[in-house]
């Protein structure tokens, strides 16, 4: 889509994949072994300017919108899913909603220190019986004593291990059905706050963890823009960070596709190189085009974004089209590589894994299709 950026955003991509092959790529093999994220990660990125692209230059961003923002992920999703999802969620989901919905004071204390790399966010929604399901949620969050009591329990939570700070959604009024909840901003040092780290089969370098909280106390001002209304609030994160996530899945396809390419153009076989017979030839040719078109519904959506539109449809089109394209590419990648593939030797191991990721997070593929029936009149 090139004929498409303007001169900036070219500029821009530049930049960003420059950042992730200095940045990112030294540190993959050593993140991806001990499966933890570097902290000094966090720092670099806010020095270079890559944490929270879309926020005001007064806040310590760059202003240049959600556009800029999705290729910085398919960048740095290129060289490393999983460095790249844990830089996004501090830079998006752990930090937008003090930025659209909280007070000054707020953003001075959370979101300005994050977008220089020196405190590290994390968003807490998801729970062991409420993933799709937003309303399903359990956390609740009592009055007392002018402040707040949290009691409840939050799971595979990206960046809960080394997180600062989080976001936690929790109901204060639970008879208001949806209605009833508030976001909160809860510190990961306040009595009563715990974290289990949990593993998983891809994404290693990004840490995930299972965070409970017991009678836990905050401020009054430890809620973000209200105390009822939160659902809302919500779902507008999600949906922005549905076309962040998209970029990382083209960052990852495309990586798997560049490596594809490049080892069907050395191995040979029978004479010749793989890449001339058509077994080998027509896979690859296919995914270039999966990838090329995602790309094209990826970008609408973070246009549409940057035209402050509400694309609800653009965005769960992009979403699924990405994941689909993440584990369509990544599978027939790592068949071009044969055994060779399935070592550890070569990277495409690593894509296959981080692949699947794609399909479950910021919506599962079946709830995408199911916002998109919707959109289409269809009740299923």
């Amino acid at each position: 889509m090139d004929f498409d950026l303007s001169e900036d955003l070219r500029l821009f991509r530049e930049a960003a994949r420059e950042f992730a092959r200095r940045e990112l790529g030294p540190r993959v093999e050593e993140a991806e072994r001990t499966e933890r994220t570097p902290l000094e990660l966090f720092r670099a990125a806010g020095e270079a300017g890559f944490l929270g692209v879309r926020y005001p230059e007064e806040l310590g961003g760059a202003g240049v919108g959600c556009m800029a923002e999705t290729i910085l992920r398919e960048e740095m999703g290129y060289v490393c899913s999983g460095l790249a999802s844990a830089l996004s969620v501090s830079s998006h989901l752990g930090t937008y909603p003090i930025y659209a919905f909280g007070t000054d004071e707020q953003r001075e204390t959370y979101l300005v220190p994050a977008l220089k790399g020196e405190k590290i966010s994390a968003f807490g929604l998801t729970e062991p019986n409420a993933g799709s399901d937003v309303r399903g949620i359990q956390t609740k969050a009592v009055r007392n004593n002018g402040g707040w009591v949290l009691n409840g329990t939050k799971t595979f939570i990206t960046n809960a291990t080394i997180a600062d700070f989080m976001i936690v959604v929790a109901y204060t009024d639970p008879g208001a059905g949806i209605e009833g909840m508030a976001l909160f901003v809860v510190d990961a040092d306040r009595p009563g706050v715990s974290v289990n780290r949990l593993k998983k089969m891809g994404n290693l370098s990004s840490e995930i963890g299972e965070v409970v909280l017991q009678d836990v106390e905050v401020p009054a001002d430890a809620c973000l823009g209200g105390e009822t209304g939160a659902f809302k609030k919500v779902m507008k994160t999600l949906n922005i960070g549905r076309v962040l996530v998209s970029g990382g899945a083209l960052g990852v396809a495309r990586a798997a596709l560049d490596a594809a390419v490049a080892y069907a153009k050395d191995r040979s076989a029978f004479g010749q190189e793989i890449g001339n017979y058509q077994g080998i030839s027509f896979p690859l040719s296919r995914s270039h085009a999966l990838v090329d078109s995602t790309r094209l519904a990826v970008y609408r959506a973070a246009w549409l974004f940057d035209q402050e539109r509400d694309p609800v449809e653009e965005t769960s089109v992009a979403k699924y089209l990405a994941g689909e394209t993440a584990l369509e590419v990544t599978d027939r990648a790592i068949r071009v590589f044969g055994g060779y593939g399935y070592m550890r030797e070569y990277p495409i191991e690593r894509y296959v894994r981080d692949a699947r990721y794609f399909a479950i997070v910021e919506g599962t593929q079946e709830i995408h299709l199911r916002v998109i029936s919707r959109q289409l009149g269809l009740k299923g």
